[in-house]
């Protein structure tokens, strides 16, 4: 029995390598850069098709929660009880299930505190705060217990940040099970531990903001494609989750106002009559209507109280919640009206203190609304009926179903002591960056919640997934807000900014696991951003990308999709073979370099010698100049020896090369003759049209293949623009020569004159040669400028850490 089994084994692998060896290059450097991405990709099963949909036997896990927490102002912390109940939709009989336990991030020998890694000799003064408060303080989470529905004690074992939880049952296909934990922790300080949640302390009237994530234990993923997502929270690679039901009560102080994930469930338990009567306002508004006004958030500040409030939410089909809670919070909030979805209206508010003005009370639910009018249109309806945007730690922004926690505030007015209008200028002002920041931190927060909070990506796998696609639709929904955007002009500064990124030496491709990836910010979020700009504008055109993008979003939402999942049904939509841009973009460190070489011009020729000797004797006289010598012999005045001896010349002297002779003439009509009659007539058309015919040559330098984008300019001025797709490349991937056919004389040619590729260098985009032009300034060398030269050359050698104003001096111990 085991002889069969052994030859099926060596066919297979045999014919692994067989499959192997027929795509390996071995006879010449030639890269195939269009081998389709079938040999990469998972093989399509019952559960994920070769469309890139989901199967007939799609599955996935649901887990329910009903949570009741309490915050502990006293001493920032929360305590809660929570039930869990989860369905067992996958084919597999599971002994066990995994939770994830987010907060142990930051606990004390946790593989993330473990494997943090110095560069330099250098301490920061916030590495040193860092530090000092993990050593005063205990953080991670607290199990008080884990039990079944009865009560009875279940066996757990904690792995760092994640917590197996021992079944005393099998839980076989379709069946549910309901357990409890009891849980508790301290309340991270965001600015000094550093985050997704946490606290924010202003110590000038010692207040806070609250705004917890990754708060309660809850489920891992499990999947068809990868069984458990049990990978450890390091800290860059975010969260896979499944969805769920939940309903909370949050019991806080009692002047505090509270944002959450759903939707207010007790609002006369927890606002004033006048409160309730402008949120129903709110909910026809076509602009935003305070609901805590500033004024009643100032008399919330001004002491603390010992009395609690609970406030009670529901949230349908989410992956996940979050909620903010502070007395200092103004709360406005306006109605976002929409089509064909679930939700026909939905509440948009937003969270933010007094700090926080003017900026946020004029830009901060606009910017939700804008952003649900511009998402919708790219994917679906908004799936959920409300919509928020709370003000949390400065500079920070993250993203959870129906709420969102967005940085940025307005920096405080200081008064110049000799101004007399000091005191009628207002308290706080902003600049351009800090609203542009506001807006675009907000689209793109609330802008998750379509991707990945509904478009279910696995982000501890693939950052790119939800950060980059979401980049893109931040990008475009920027440009949508006001012209010129963050200095956005088109498509432009994505891709000029994105190409610096693609040429540095330190990378990795995008297809790299979350917690790997080196220079997060371009790599996870700008450059597939910019890739898929580069689809829809220049590769596939708006309305196949449109279509395709919108089919995706759709296949998938409350769904969870992976890399292949998206290559696929964006080739499958689109109609466009598109494994040539995800293998270059995707699944390399290439770049985009392309450069034009050369260019040479011709006629089709006659064959009529009577006609062509004389051109190739004009064309002679005009290439190759008289040699140096007989212009200064003729002005020296020299004679040649023919010249004095006139009996010296001979036939040769009286007839050139280019004498047609009968011969000549003979073999034309000879080779007129040998002609087929489509041939002739193809001739005689090309000696009418008198078309100029040209060979381009381009390079590819950057090793990314790209559509050339052609700006072809003719001897009247007349401009023609030539879109050459990306296949050109596909059987020389570095070299090519196209052959253009004109009526005009072309004197120019300049590649992606709407700079629309990404490409690295526009130096060697044009033909011929283009002089680049700017201007200098001039200054005046003295003793004070040369100094001021050398501190700008220092500042711009310090970056981050290295900032000497920011580390902590230190001195080398001796031994």
């Amino acid at each position: 029995m085991r002889f069969p089994l052994l030859l099926a084994v060596v066919a297979l692998l045999t014919a692994e390598l067989t499959f192997a060896d027929a795509i390996r290059q071995t006879k010449s450097d030639h890269y195939d850069a269009f081998r389709q991405l079938d040999v990469d990709l998972p093989t399509p099963n019952v559960y994920r098709t070769a469309s890139g949909a989901p199967g007939t036997q799609y599955w996935q896990q649901r887990a329910d929660h009903k949570i009741k927490v309490t915050l502990n102002e006293a001493n920032q912390s929360i305590s809660a009880t929570q039930s869990i109940e989860y369905t067992n939709n996958s084919p597999d009989t599971l002994r066990y299930i995994w939770i994830q336990l987010d907060q142990n991030r930051f606990a004390e020998g946790s593989g993330d505190r473990l494997t943090q890694t110095a560069s330099e000799d250098i301490l920061s003064y916030g590495t040193l705060a860092r530090e000092q408060r993990h050593a005063d303080v205990q953080h991670g989470f607290t199990i008080e217990s884990v039990a079944d529905s009865r009560g009875r004690d279940l066996k757990y074992t904690i792995v760092d940040t994640m917590m197996r939880i021992d079944l005393p049952q099998a839980l076989r296909t379709g069946q549910k099970t309901t357990f409890s934990i009891g849980w508790s922790f301290n309340i991270i300080e965001e600015s000094v531990i550093g985050g997704r949640g946490g606290y924010d302390h202003f110590p000038e009237n010692d207040t806070y903001i609250y705004f917890l994530a990754q708060w309660h234990p809850k489920l891992a993923a499990y999947t068809d494609y990868g069984g458990w997502k049990h990978q450890q929270f390091l800290g860059a690679g975010e969260f896979t989750q499944e969805f769920g039901n939940y309903e909370v009560a949050i019991t806080v102080p009692a002047d505090h106002i509270v944002s959450a994930t759903g939707v207010l469930q007790n609002e006369s338990a927890v606002l004033t009559s006048a409160q309730r009567q402008r949120l129903n306002e709110a909910r026809s508004a076509d602009k935003p209507v305070f609901i805590v006004t500033p004024e009643e958030a100032i008399e919330n500040e001004k002491e603390g109280t010992g009395d609690t409030k609970t406030w009670v939410f529901k949230a349908d089909n989410v992956r996940d919640f979050a909620w903010a809670s502070s007395r200092k919070f103004i709360w406005d909030a306006m109605i976002h009206r929409q089509e064909g979805g679930e939700f026909d209206e939905v509440l948009a508010m937003s969270f933010y203190p007094q700090e926080a003005e003017p900026l946020w009370s004029q830009f901060s639910t606009h910017s939700v609304v804008h952003t649900l009018e511009v998402y919708s249109r790219f994917s679906f309806p908004y799936p959920y009926p409300t919509a928020q945007s709370v003000n949390a730690w400065e500079g920070g922004g993250m993203e959870y179903p129906m709420i969102t926690f967005n940085g940025r505030r307005p920096e405080p007015f200081e008064p110049d002591e000799d101004d007399p209008e000091a005191d009628s200028k207002p308290e706080r002002t902003y600049s351009r960056r800090a609203k542009h920041g506001l807006v675009g931190v907000i689209i793109h927060e609330i802008g998750h919640i379509y991707f990945p909070m509904t478009v279910n990506t696995d982000e501890r796998q693939w950052t790119w997934m939800d950060e980059g696609i979401n980049s893109f639709l931040q990008y475009l929904a920027e440009l949508e807000w006001e012209e010129n955007f963050h200095n956005h002009r088109e498509n432009y500064s994505i891709l000029e900014h994105i190409a610096e990124y693609m040429i540095s030496e330190n990378q990795v491709p995008i297809m790299t696991q979350s917690d790997s990836i080196l220079q997060f910010g371009p790599n996870g979020y700008t450059k597939p951003a910019a890739s898929l700009v580069v689809l829809r504008e220049t590769v596939l055109g708006r309305e196949l990308f449109d279509f395709a993008f919108r089919e995706y979003s759709q296949r998938w939402k409350f769904k969870r999709p992976t890399p292949s999942d998206f290559f696929r049904t964006l080739e499958d939509a689109s109609g466009v073979d598109l494994d040539w841009f995800w293998r270059g973009w995707y699944y390399s460190t290439d770049h985009v370099d392309l450069a034009i070489t050369g260019m040479r011009e011709y006629k089709v020729s006659s064959l009529d010698p009577d006609i062509e000797f004389d051109l190739n004797r004009q064309e002679r006289a005009d290439e190759i100049p008289e040699t140096l010598g007989q212009i200064r012999n003729r002005e020296e005045g020299r004679t040649t020896r023919l010249e004095r001896f006139p009996e010296l010349a001979d036939f040769y002297n009286e007839n050139d090369e280019y004498t047609v002779t009968n011969a000549d003439r003979n073999k034309y009509t000879e080779t007129i003759e040998a002609l087929e009659d489509w041939e002739r007539a193809a001739l005689e058309r090309a000696i009418v049209d008198d078309d100029y015919v040209y060979f381009v040559d381009f390079q590819n330098i950057g090793g990314l293949v790209s559509p050339l984008p052609l700006l072809l300019t003719n001897a009247d001025g007349e401009e023609e623009f030539l879109m050459i797709p990306a296949e050109i490349w596909r059987q020389n991937d570095r070299n090519v020569s196209k052959m253009l056919i004109r009526d005009k004389p072309i004197v120019s040619i300049e590649v992606d004159p709407r700079r629309e590729t990404a490409d690295a260098d526009f130096s060697n985009n044009h033909f011929p040669g283009r002089v680049d032009r700017s201007r200098l300034e001039l200054f005046k060398e003295d003793e004070e400028s040369r100094d001021m030269i050398a501190d700008m050359l220092r500042t711009l050698r310090k970056t981050g850490d290295n900032d000497e104003s920011k580390n902590v001096p230190l001195e080398p111990i001796q031994n």
